[in-house]
């Protein structure tokens, strides 16, 4: 599929550039597009939650009342779970909630991505560009050429531009990452993907192994 090439100030260059139907314009995979976000999201969770047992709480160990003839079930300890201030029974513990994919279905699912992008209209192909110091009033100039200051944007950069990143970073609406830090998630949960052309030669040829 073709696509204009567009500058900085939102104008067309009067070029375009060919998009890899082999990545931009495959039938979506749905599950492997849900397998890879769900491990994106359970690779974020941290797993340090922890609940205290019986064998944990603070509380004396001696035995609270006699064995029979109270009329009332045998306790034997202060810390039973079924007391007030006791442990917990099956609480939750530390843990790691990552697991694994193989990496072809990785790609499967960001080249479903990036067809779900494109079959949206979603994609944006911008030339090149840079600032001479980091600077967050130009970077939002760029967004409003692109009509894009009121909506979520995800821009992806051949390589790493520390000027246009510090540039945007302030803004919650928008992410400039390069395309080696491309995940499906990220692709997804943005309205309008902004590739600069220095990108692209690099998603096709990551994703066409």
């Amino acid at each position: 599929m073709e696509v204009k090439v567009l500058d900085f100030n939102g104008k067309d260059t009067g070029r375009k550039v060919q998009l890899s139907d082999s990545v931009f314009a495959i039938e979506p995979n749905n599950h492997a597009v849900y397998l890879d976000v769900k491990q994106y999201l359970a690779n974020q969770r941290q797993g340090t939650h922890k609940a205290k047992e019986r064998a944990e709480v603070t509380g004396s160990t001696r035995k609270i009342k006699k064995q029979k003839g109270t009329g009332t079930a045998r306790a034997g300890s202060i810390k039973n779970p079924l007391f007030k201030g006791g442990g917990t029974v099956f609480g939750p513990r530390p843990r790691s909630y990552s697991f694994k994919l193989n990496k072809g279905l990785k790609r499967l699912a960001r080249k479903s991505a990036f067809s779900i992008k494109a079959k949206e209209a979603s994609i944006i192909v911008l030339e090149d560009f840079n600032f001479e110091a980091p600077n967050t009033k130009n970077f939002i100039n760029v967004l409003k050429a692109l009509g894009l200051e009121n909506k979520k944007s995800l821009f992806v950069l051949g390589e790493s531009n520390k000027n246009v990143y510090l540039s945007s970073r302030n803004l919650k609406a928008s992410n400039v990452v390069t395309s080696s830090e491309l995940s499906t998630y990220a692709i997804l949960n943005t309205n309008n993907l902004v590739l600069l052309e220095g990108s692209l030669e690099l998603i096709e040829e990551n994703l066409s192994k």
